[in-house]
C-alpha cells in the first residue's frame, strides 16, 4: 500500500495591499516554502499581485479590502475573509497592517482556524496622542489580540505598551524588524549607478544630497521637511540638493498635494516618485532624513544605515530603535522644523561628522537589522505552535537550524530616556 504523500502546513498571509507582499514580506514568504510549508497570501486586488505571483508565491484577492475607512466595504471584506479561510482551510493565518489585523484575526479565529498570528509593525497611536486617538486604536488592538496565538512586535516599546493594555504576555513576541544586508550595502556598481543618476538630475558632485523615502503623505513629515527647505534656502542657497523618493497617494486623505509639490519642486526638490532602485537611489544621498509622526521600525532608514548614511529622524517610537542619538545620527523632536532644519545644517557643514556617523549606523545595521533574524523567530513561532497543537511540525534545512541558532537572541533595545513622554517604563 502506497503512503500517501504528507501535506505541508499551509500559511496565509493577510494584508491590505499586495504592495506589503510584493516588496516587503517577499523575502519571508519565500524563505518560509524553502523551510517546508505551503504558502498562500491574500490582499486587495492591485498592481503587485502579478510581481507576487511571478515569485512563484499564491495569491488570493479579497476585493473589499482597503485602507480607507467604510464600514460597509469592511463588512463586505469581513465576509470574504470568512469565505477565504473556510474555502482554503489554513493552519496558520498570519495577519499584517491595521484593519487586516482586526478584520483576520477575528475571521479566522471564527473560521476554526487552528493558529492565529499577527505582526503589529507599529500601533497607529502613541501614547502621547489624545485620548479620542488612543482609545479606540488601543481598544481595538486590546480586542484584536484576544483572538490571536501570537503577536510578533517589530517594536520593544510597543511590546512594554501591549502589555500595559493586559495582551497576555505569552503570546507577545519581540520580532524586531531586518533588511536584506546583502542588496542595501555600499559597492562599486551602485557607486557608478549614482553618478549616473546625479548627472541625470543635474546635480553637482560637490552638492551634498539630502534624501528622503516615504509615501507623499503628511504624518511622514514632509511639512517639516518642506519647511526645513524653505529656511535652508533662505539661509543657504543653493550649496544643498534635496531628493524624495515614494508614490504619491492622489485622493488619499492626508496626501501631500500637487500645489505644495509643485512650489517645493520650485525650490529646487527633486521628486523622483516610486523607485525600484532604491539601493542606487541611497548611493547618491549624503545624509538620510525621516521626520515622520508615526513608525513601527522604519525600514527606510535601516537601509539608509545599511548604505553607510547619517539619519536625521524624529525622536519617536521606531525610529529610536534605528538612531544612537549623536553616534549614528540626529533625532529631533517630531513636528519642530527649526530643529530639523538646524540638524540637517549641522551635517551639512561637517562632512567628517556625517562620514563617522554613517560608519557606526552601517556597523549597527549589519549586527542588528538583517532579515534572516525576523524569519528565523517567524519560524521558531510558527514551529513552537504547531507542536503544541500535535500538528505535523517540518524540519528545518541546516542552514535554517544554523540561522534560527544564530538568532535566537533577544533584541537589544537603544537607551529609552525615562523623560520620553512616549517611552513607557521598562517595567511596564
Amino acid at each position: 500500500m502506497t503512503t500517501p504523500p504528507k501535506t505541508l502546513p499551509k500559511v496565509l498571509h493577510l494584508t491590505t495591499t499586495a504592495i506589503s507582499l510584493d516588496w516587503l514580506l517577499a523575502p519571508q514568504l519565500q524563505a518560509f516554502m524553502n523551510s517546508g510549508f505551503e504558502v498562500l497570501t491574500a490582499s486587495a486586488p492591485g498592481p503587485h499581485v502579478e510581481a507576487v505571483q511571478a515569485r512563484g508565491i499564491a495569491h488570493v484577492s479579497v476585493p473589499s479590502l482597503s485602507r480607507n475607512m467604510d464600514l460597509r466595504s469592511d463588512a463586505a471584506a469581513w465576509g470574504e475573509l470568512r469565505e477565504l479561510f473556510n474555502e482554503h482551510r489554513p493552519d496558520i493565518v498570519h495577519t499584517h497592517n491595521p484593519k487586516p489585523g482586526v478584520l483576520g484575526r477575528l475571521a479566522a479565529r471564527l473560521a476554526g482556524v487552528p493558529i492565529v498570528v499577527n505582526t503589529v509593525h507599529g500601533l497607529y497611536a502613541q501614547p502621547t496622542d489624545q485620548l479620542r486617538r488612543r482609545l479606540p486604536v488601543f481598544g481595538l488592538e486590546r480586542a484584536a489580540a484576544m483572538f490571536s496565538d501570537a503577536e510578533l512586535v517589530q517594536n520593544p516599546e510597543d511590546v512594554r505598551l501591549l502589555r500595559t493594555l493586559g495582551v497576555p504576555t505569552e503570546r507577545v513576541h519581540l520580532l524586531g524588524n531586518g533588511i536584506d544586508l546583502d542588496r542595501f550595502a555600499p559597492s562599486a556598481g551602485r557607486s557608478r549607478a549614482a553618478r549616473a543618476l546625479r548627472r541625470k538630475l543635474g546635480i553637482a558632485p560637490s552638492t551634498p544630497v539630502v534624501g528622503m523615502v516615504g509615501r507623499l503623505v503628511w504624518e511622514k513629515g514632509y511639512c517639516e521637511l518642506f519647511d526645513a527647505v524653505r529656511s535652508l534656502r533662505s539661509s543657504r542657497g543653493d550649496d544643498f540638493a534635496v531628493v524624495v523618493v515614494g508614490p504619491e497617494e492622489v485622493g488619499k486623505s492626508g496626501a501631500v498635494d500637487q500645489h505644495t509639490i509643485d512650489e517645493m519642486s520650485a525650490l529646487g526638490v527633486r521628486f523622483l516618485g516610486t523607485r525600484t532602485d532604491v539601493d542606487v537611489v541611497l548611493s547618491l544621498f549624503d545624509l538620510f532624513v525621516l521626520p515622520s509622526y508615526r513608525e513601527g521600525f522604519p525600514r527606510a532608514a535601516m537601509e539608509a544605515s545599511a548604505m553607510g548614511l547619517p539619519v536625521i529622524a524624529s525622536d519617536i517610537r521606531g525610529c529610536r530603535q534605528v538612531v544612537d542619538q549623536g553616534v549614528s545620527g540626529l533625532l529631533v523632536p517630531p513636528r519642530d522644523s527649526p530643529a530639523l532644519a538646524e540638524a540637517i545644517s549641522q551635517l551639512l557643514n561637517n562632512r567628517s561628522q556625517r562620514l563617522a556617523f554613517g560608519a557606526a549606523a552601517q556597523a549597527r545595521a549589519r549586527a542588528e537589522f538583517d532579515q534572516e533574524r525576523v524569519i528565523a523567530r517567524t519560524l521558531a513561532v510558527y514551529r513552537s505552535q504547531l507542536a503544541q497543537r500535535g500538528m505535523a511540525v517540518p524540519q528545518a534545512p541546516a542552514s535554517s537550524a544554523e540561522t534560527a541558532s544564530r538568532y535566537n537572541d533577544s533584541i537589544d533595545l537603544v537607551a529609552t530616556a525615562a523623560s520620553k513622554p512616549d517611552a513607557l517604563s521598562p517595567a511596564a
